[in-house]
């Protein structure tokens, strides 16, 4: 089935639950969870007869059937809960989906945008579910062009709990929801630029003396609240007084859709770039964020003019790429400085299978992962992975040394 008539069937009278999948979801980490995750609040609305139920793994079963590669199977969705009684499991998994042939357990489906979409029925258990496991990175773009990005550990349903303005999901809270009264005035009559709530976040969250990679996560938690404050101070005012046409309907959520798409495609890199700032790194003399040279690549180093002097040795120059999800996008990197023996990217992608790992490595191109996603990944890929950490170490070391050559950085 084609992807547009697939959404076209599903919208009316279907509850989505939208995620991207992770190395526990599928088999790439060998964590055997054997399904994907089902947040308790989606749980709850869709199975509310086992709200309620204390006893151990309270479970049923449902219809699951897979259209974007052909596979029907019924499946369990069980609740491990036995957290509430002294153990330590409180997660809700679905389950019996037929093993590595399922594409929801492909480990090369690590990291696709997955759309589960259940018949709506209040107050009754969904007996069906219809899936959509995206192929590549069009049908991806496609789906969030309707619900927006869905960014690594966070996740959407749609229609969206809320109306049109409501936010994603995460299962971590960073506290930095902000009242209206709390933002600053001019936000609300011009909407901030990525870099300028970026710096909002620094001031809520200085953390400058944590760990670089905790720094790093914790700052796009709370700069992913704070984003959901400003947009509902500015935009649920707008969908609470009403559209007087529905081109002002669709032209209210394009913008917000849009405004969404352009967060998450920034905000990894200025993070980043703060980051590297706060370490001393002094812009112009030790990185060139957004050079032109070497096919746009997002950071350079020790800059751009040392890599345009062909009398410095390759071995002595790194690039960084940033890349929220990788499962296709890496491949735009081997586009990038393609003169430089070592090429470094960071995602936040949540494992990948070892097939493709393998082509990125033979690509040249070494992964940079926060040292709390490396659990995510397969054993036999960890090592080989540097924490964001990691990465400014070697970048000291070679600028410490005159640009001696160093080796990659490899996590023991």
């Amino acid at each position: 089935m084609d992807l547009s008539d697939w959404l076209e069937e599903h919208s009316e009278g279907y509850f989505w639950y939208v995620k991207r999948l992770s190395g526990n979801d599928t088999l790439a980490n060998g964590s055997h969870q054997a399904g994907f995750y089902l947040p308790k609040p989606v749980f709850y609305k869709l199975f509310p007869s086992l709200e309620k139920h204390t006893h151990e793994n309270a479970d049923t079963w449902f219809d699951l059937t897979i259209d974007s590669h052909p596979d029907h199977r019924n499946v369990r969705v069980i609740w491990y809960n036995n957290k509430h009684r002294g153990g330590t499991r409180d997660e809700v998994r679905v389950t019996n989906l037929g093993g590595i042939q399922s594409a929801l357990l492909d480990p090369e489906s690590t990291g696709a945008l997955a759309v589960f979409a259940f018949p709506a029925a209040e107050d009754q258990d969904a007996k069906q579910c219809k899936v959509w496991v995206c192929r590549n990175h069009a049908e991806e773009s496609t789906i969030e062009r309707e619900t927006g990005p869905v960014e690594p550990g966070r996740w959407t349903t749609w229609p969206p709990e809320g109306g049109l303005f409501a936010v994603l999901q995460s299962a971590v809270m960073a506290d930095c929801r902000l009242a209206q009264h709390q933002l600053p005035q001019e936000w609300l009559t011009k909407f901030p630029t990525g870099a300028e709530i970026v710096r909002k976040v620094i001031e809520l969250r200085p953390d400058s003396q944590m760990a670089i990679d905790k720094r790093l996560l914790r700052r796009r938690d709370c700069e992913f609240e704070l984003f959901q404050s400003l947009e509902e101070a500015v935009e649920l005012p707008r969908a609470q007084a009403g559209f007087q046409t529905i081109a002002d309907f669709l032209a209210a959520a394009q913008t917000v859709l849009q405004r969404r798409k352009a967060r998450s495609g920034r905000s990894l890199e200025l993070h980043m770039r703060e980051i590297l700032i706060e370490e001393k790194f002094e812009e112009g003399k030790n990185f060139t964020y957004q050079p032109k040279a070497g096919n746009n690549p997002d950071f350079l180093f020790p800059n751009e003019a040392t890599y345009l002097d062909d009398s410095v040795p390759r071995d002595q120059v790194r690039m960084l790429a940033v890349k929220t999800t990788l499962r296709d996008r890496w491949r735009q990197v081997t586009e990038e400085c393609s003169d430089l023996p070592s090429r470094h990217l960071l995602t936040l992608q949540e494992g990948v299978s070892e097939a493709q790992f393998k082509l990125i490595t033979q690509a040249g191109i070494q992964l940079v992962v926060p040292d709390k996603l490396i659990g995510k990944y397969a054993k036999s890929i960890q090592p080989y992975l540097s924490p964001v950490g990691g990465l400014l170490v070697e970048l000291r070391s070679i600028q410490a040394t005159n640009f001696r050559p160093c080796l990659p950085f490899a996590r023991s």
